[in-house]
């Protein structure tokens, strides 16, 4: 998964309505109509929520007669998951760890010349 993609999904989960809506589409497939019940919002509010879900590719629409409900891609999460192993890797724990020291001993060097 591209960086860009990976910021467009954790930046579209940082919502706690669109958390509600995946994990409500992660039970089923649902209308923009059902997926609105249990909110105080209008659907066009949720159709805003769903615009967000769907350009991170967590949510797919499909045409069903008249009906066009919305389907989680349960895939992205296992991209997320694949990344955040790698991130939680002792060897990429330590190449954070060396970076946050170096930028400490920058700005401590930073703060002394000025």
């Amino acid at each position: 998964m591209s960086e860009d993609r990976l910021s467009r999904v954790f930046a579209a989960l940082a919502d706690p309505t669109r958390r509600d809506i995946v994990a409500r589409l992660s039970v089923g497939d649902a209308t923009v109509s059902q997926l609105a019940a249990p909110y105080d919002v209008s659907i066009q509010a949720v159709s805003k929520h769903l615009k967000v879900l769907e350009d991170a590719g967590l949510v797919s629409r499909s045409q069903d007669a008249q009906r066009r409900p919305r389907h989680l891609e349960a895939e992205v999460f296992d991209l997320m998951t694949a990344w955040t192993t790698e991130v939680n890797q002792p060897s990429t724990k330590e190449q954070h760890h060396e970076h946050e020291r170096y930028a400490r001993s920058r700005d401590a060097r930073d703060h002394d010349r000025g």
